[in-house]
């Protein structure tokens, strides 16, 4: 069986315009619009935090007092923090042992 072989072209340095030409020409490649990054899912912020924290949801859930469950449903998009858990979240961002903290003394 022959290996199909890989076309490179070498005709050397091409301009800006010959270049984007080419990637435009790749269907499989093409620039995202705006409509299509609006409607694009991205990483929830709470996600973030918590690999920044190195913590497990649980243990996230647990050290912050959300239920688990809430955290599961913010990282996978089934729901968005309102705006009183994102003002949380930012502050646990901030200062997530002194938020930590104060939560353990309010027990």
């Amino acid at each position: 069986m022959k290996k199909a072989r890989k076309t490179i072209d070498r005709k050397g340095p091409r301009s800006d315009a010959q270049i984007e030409a080419a990637a435009m020409s790749d269907p499989d490649a093409q620039p995202s619009s705006a409509a299509s990054l609006r409607k694009a899912r991205r990483v929830p912020e709470v996600k973030r935090l918590r690999w920044q924290l190195e913590l497990t949801q649980d243990a996230f859930a647990e050290r912050y007092g959300i239920p688990v469950a809430t955290v599961r449903d913010w990282e996978q998009g089934r729901s968005s923090p309102d705006a009183t858990a994102r003002s949380f979240l930012r502050a646990i961002a901030k200062g997530p042992k002194q938020i930590a903290k104060l939560l353990e003394a309010a027990e």
